[in-house]
C-alpha cells in the first residue's frame, strides 16, 4: 500500500471509530508502528487528526473525510460490487442508497449506465437517499431524480438522520435498496457504528420490494454497535471475491442470497 493510500485509510479508520491508539492502526493497516506514528504525525500537521498520548482522534475539521479521503481504499472491491449492485436496477425503478463508500459507487455506477443517461422528457431513474454527498453528485444529471430525505446531518458520514428521515421514509415505497454496512456478521447480520443510521437504513430496506447489503470482504465478520438486520429485512448481500467460501455458504444457509462480485468478469451467485 502506497504511503498515501494507507493515509487514506488511516483517515477512514479514524472516520469509523472517531480514535484510534497507534498499535490498533498499525494491525489494521499492516504497518510497523513507527511508520504509523509518522503517518499520524504529517496528518496531525496538515490538521486532519489530533494527535493523543498513544494514538489518535478526528480533528474538527474532519468532518469532510469520508467523501475526500475515503474513496481509495479498496476501491477496486468497491467497484465491483458497485457494478454487480448496479445490474439489478431496471430502467424506471426507484432506487433507495444509503450513505457510505460503496453505495457511492453504486451511485456513479448507475449514473454512467448509458440506457440512465439518454435524453428524454422524464427521469429514467428516481434515487431516494439520505446521502448528502450521494445528492449532490447526482444532482447534476437530469435523466436521475432526486429525493433527499430530511434530517439531521452526521458530520462523520455525510448522511442524514433522525425523526425527519424516518418520517419521509415512511410515505414513499422503493423498488430496490442499497444499504452499506460497517460490519457483515453471518449470526448479527448488517451493522454500523451509530444507532441513528441503523434506524434510518433498516428503515430505507423495510420500505423496499427487495433489500441489498452491499460491504466489500474487510467488513466480513465484523460486528459494530447498532444493527441494521438480517434476513429479517435483507434478502441478498453483495460482496467481492474476496470473501472465503466457507463465509458465504454461513450467509447462504441462513436464507440470504449472496452475489460475489468480481472485477472484469461476471459476479458468482450462490444461493
Amino acid at each position: 500500500m502506497k504511503r498515501h493510500e494507507r493515509m487514506n485509510a488511516l483517515l477512514e479508520l479514524l472516520g469509523e471509530r472517531g480514535r484510534v491508539d497507534v498499535e490498533e492502526a498499525a494491525t489494521a493497516l499492516e504497518v510497523s508502528a513507527a511508520t504509523m506514528r509518522r503517518d499520524m504525525d504529517a496528518l496531525a500537521e496538515q490538521q486532519l487528526l489530533t494527535r493523543t498520548r498513544g494514538g489518535a482522534v478526528l480533528s474538527s475539521v474532519a468532518y469532510d473525510l469520508p467523501i475526500r479521503y475515503k474513496h481509495a481504499h479498496r476501491s477496486a472491491e468497491k467497484e465491483a460490487v458497485a457494478q454487480a449492485a448496479a445490474k439489478l436496477v431496471d430502467r424506471g425503478d426507484v432506487v433507495g442508497l444509503s450513505g457510505g463508500t460503496t453505495t457511492t459507487a453504486i451511485a456513479r455506477a448507475l449514473a454512467t449506465r448509458p440506457d440512465f443517461a439518454e435524453a428524454g422528457p422524464q427521469p429514467h431513474l428516481t434515487i431516494v437517499t439520505n446521502s448528502l454527498n450521494i445528492a449532490n453528485e447526482l444532482a447534476v444529471r437530469p435523466q436521475i431524480k432526486i429525493v433527499l430525505t430530511g434530517g439531521v446531518a452526521h458530520s462523520r458520514s455525510f448522511e442524514l438522520v433522525g425523526p425527519f428521515s424516518e418520517l419521509v421514509l415512511q410515505q414513499i415505497s422503493i423498488d430496490i435498496a442499497f444499504i452499506g454496512a460497517n460490519g457483515m456478521d453471518p449470526v448479527m447480520g448488517a451493522t454500523v457504528h451509530d444507532e441513528a443510521e441503523a434506524r434510518v437504513n433498516r428503515l430505507m430496506a423495510e420500505r423496499a420490494r427487495r433489500a441489498v447489503v452491499v460491504a466489500d470482504s474487510s467488513k466480513i465478520g465484523e460486528r459494530c454497535f447498532a444493527r441494521v438486520g438480517d434476513t429479517d429485512v435483507f434478502d441478498t448481500f453483495i460482496t467481492d471475491a474476496s470473501a472465503k467460501e466457507s463465509t458465504r455458504r454461513e450467509f447462504a444457509d441462513r436464507g440470504l442470497r449472496v452475489v460475489t462480485a468480481r472485477p472484469l468478469a461476471s459476479e458468482r451467485v450462490s444461493e
